[in-house]
């Protein structure tokens, strides 16, 4: 298993987290997502390496951006 962590800005509430969730999550090979809108922090578990440019254009699509942390 890989785990790779983003900082996420814009993020203010729950209905936030549920965005960046569900994008994210249409990622091949994701296997746990872990967001929380209070600390801006994505934690990305998954069984291969994830490309980088899928997750942030995901976090995009949400309507956020992010940074590789």
């Amino acid at each position: 298993m890989t785990t790779t962590e983003y900082q996420v800005t814009g993020m203010s509430c729950g209905h936030c987290e549920k965005s960046v969730r569900d994008e994210v999550r249409q990622i091949a090979g994701v296997q746990g997502i872990d967001v929380s809108a209070q600390t801006g922090k994505l934690v990305v578990t998954s069984d291969r390496d994830v490309d980088d440019a899928a997750v942030l254009a995901a976090v995009d699509e949400a309507g956020y951006s992010a940074v590789r942390v």
